[in-house]
């Protein structure tokens, strides 16, 4: 199942999605640059257990909170991004909100962070977070944006892929320090122990 949304899309979009893909969007015609305009709003993909969802925008606050599966890609998003996320990979390609991650004991999330921000608004308390600093990883995070460049047409997210190896650096590689030692593969090519 997909449900692709042509403009801007409120509160709760993927509630408690289990399954399908949701590409929210603006319509062809639009003049507006999509990174920099909000398309879904707060509390997005709330208790997800699966799925994917693919926003070219940015999303409002509490976007993936509880989100225990779903594989999500946006282009920014307001306070208490991730939070109790216990599962799943969220993407997010441009800034985001004050208490990123809170409770967040599962998943991963990857943060594009071009005005090096994104230490001043993460909550520690439960996550640690490096640069990309693993293939496998890299691989992983270039999939869904690509992904998100297919659905979504997203000129912006095109734009980093043609510019990878410049753009790359400039992501955070966000994981709860509850899963580090059961991770599929290390954070790091050079040890498996990268960080702590």
């Amino acid at each position: 199942l997909k449900i692709e949304v042509f403009g801007d899309a409120n509160d709760y979009v993927g509630k408690g999605l289990s399954g399908g893909t949701i590409v929210v969007r603006p319509i062809p015609s639009s003049p507006i640059t999509s990174n920099e305009n909000t398309i879904i709003g707060n509390t997005v993909l709330y208790g997800a257990s699966s799925g994917k969802l693919f926003a070219a925008g940015q999303a409002g606050e509490r976007f993936a909170v509880r989100n225990s599966g779903a594989a999500v890609v946006v282009e920014g998003c307001g306070a208490n991004g991730c939070e109790y996320m216990t599962g799943g990979t969220a993407v997010i390609l441009g800034p985001v909100g004050l208490n990123f991650a809170a409770g967040m004991t599962g998943g991963m999330a990857f943060v594009y962070d071009v005005g090096n921000t994104f230490e001043l608004g993460v909550n520690p308390e439960h996550v640690t977070w490096q640069r990309i600093d693993s293939a496998h990883w890299e691989g992983v995070l270039r999939g869904l944006v690509e992904g998100h460049v297919r659905e979504t047409q997203s000129t912006f997210a095109a734009d980093l892929l043609i510019h990878w190896d410049l753009e790359v650096g400039k992501f955070w590689q966000i994981v709860p320090h509850e899963i580090l030692q059961a991770l599929e593969e290390p954070l790091s090519d050079k040890s498996p122990q990268a960080i702590a």
